[in-house]
C-alpha cells in the first residue's frame, strides 16, 4: 500500500480537460447573444481594413463576447460546422438589453417578409425573416409579439421545407407515409410554449399537412380522410379564424365527393357528401371576420350551382 506522503497527487490532464470544457461551455451559455437587423462583414479586427473574414445575413445569432467603442467582438455559428470569430460594427446589433428590441426585431423581419414576397425582392429575404422572428421570441419570450413571432418564423420555414417537399417525385404518391414529411419541430415547439393560443392552433393545424394524402388519383377514400382530420381538428377547437379555415378545408373536400362518388355510380354517398359539405360550409360561413368565411360562402353558391369543386369543371 502507497504511503501518504502530506503532497497532493499530480492532477491528470485528462481530468483538466473535461473540467475546462465544461466552464468554457458555461460561460459561452451566459454570454449575451444578439442579433443584427442588417447585412454586415465579421473582420479579424475591429477595423474596415483588416480581414473579411466572413458575411453575416441580418437575424442570425452573434454570441457577443466583448464591445470596444463602435465595435462589437463576437463569435457567430454561420452553419453547424463553421464558426467565426471576429469584429462587427455595433450599428444595427440588437439583444435582450436593448430598449423595444422585439419590436425593431418584429419590424426589420415583417421589412424582409415583405421583401421575399417581391418578385425582385432581397435575395434570401424569407431566410432573413425566418431568423429575425425567431430571436424575437427567442430573447423577448415575455413580449406581446413573442408568440405570434415564434409562429412566422415556424410557417416560414414549414413553407420553405414545403416546397421543397412537394418538388420531389414522392410527393405525388397516395400515401402519405411514402414520402417525407415537412420538419414539425418548430411547429411543435410554437404549441409548447405558447399553448392556448391563436398560435398554437394554428401550429397544430399546419402539422395536419404531413398527412394529407399527395395525388388522390380520382380514389374517394383520400379527400374522405382528409376531411374527417379537419374536421376533428374544428370539433376540437373554439370557434376562430383557425377553426374556420379547418372548416372550409373539410367543406371543400366533402364538395369534391359529390361528383367522385357519381363516377363511381353510388348517388346515395354522392348526397351525403352535398349535405355535409353544405353544412360544414355554412359553419364555416358564420365566423365572422374571416377570409374563409368569405371562401365558405363562394363555396356554398358552388355547390348550388352544381358547380364541380374538383376535376374538370367545364360542361
Amino acid at each position: 500500500m502507497p504511503r501518504f506522503t502530506g503532497q497532493r497527487p499530480p492532477v491528470s490532464p485528462v481530468v483538466i480537460g473535461p473540467l475546462v470544457l465544461i466552464l468554457s461551455t458555461l460561460a459561452f451559455a451566459q454570454a449575451p447573444r444578439g442579433a443584427s437587423i442588417r447585412d454586415t462583414v465579421i473582420y479579424l479586427a475591429p477595423d474596415t481594413t483588416s480581414t473579411k473574414m466572413a458575411n453575416l445575413d441580418r437575424g442570425r445569432e452573434i454570441i457577443i463576447l466583448e464591445t470596444a467603442r463602435d465595435w462589437v467582438h463576437v463569435e457567430a455559428p454561420l452553419t453547424e460546422e463553421k464558426v467565426v470569430t471576429g469584429w462587427i460594427p455595433a450599428k444595427g446589433v440588437v439583444s435582450a438589453s436593448t430598449p423595444d428590441g422585439d419590436k425593431i426585431l418584429f419590424g426589420e423581419a415583417v421589412d424582409s417578409e415583405d421583401q421575399a414576397s417581391q418578385r425582385h425582392g432581397r435575395r434570401g429575404a424569407a431566410q432573413d425573416a425566418m431568423h429575425l422572428y425567431y430571436r424575437v421570441a427567442d430573447y423577448f419570450p415575455n413580449s406581446p409579439l413573442a408568440a405570434e413571432a415564434m409562429y412566422r418564423s415556424a410557417d416560414i420555414r414549414w413553407q420553405i421545407d414545403k416546397a421543397d417537399v412537394m418538388s420531389r417525385p414522392s410527393a405525388k404518391e397516395r400515401d402519405p407515409h411514402l414520402r417525407e414529411g415537412m420538419d414539425e419541430q418548430y411547429m411543435k415547439e410554437v404549441i409548447k410554449k405558447f399553448p392556448a393560443t391563436k398560435w398554437a392552433d394554428l401550429a397544430a393545424l399546419r402539422l395536419i399537412d404531413n398527412k394529407l394524402c399527395g395525388d388522390w388519383q380520382g380514389e374517394t377514400r383520400c379527400p374522405e380522410k382528409e376531411a374527417e382530420l379537419y374536421e376533428k381538428f374544428a370539433a376540437d377547437h373554439s370557434p376562430s379564424n383557425v377553426t374556420a379555415e379547418a372548416l372550409y378545408e373539410a367543406a371543400w373536400r366533402r364538395s369534391a365527393l359529390i361528383e367522385m362518388y357519381k363516377t363511381e355510380n353510388q348517388p346515395k354517398k354522392s348526397e351525403e357528401s352535398r349535405a355535409k359539405a353544405v353544412a360544414l360550409a355554412q359553419k364555416a360561413a358564420q365566423i365572422p371576420q374571416s377570409d374563409w368565411a368569405a371562401r365558405a360562402e363562394r363555396l356554398l353558391f358552388m355547390i348550388q350551382q352544381g358547380i364541380p369543386a374538383y376535376g374538370n369543371a367545364e360542361e
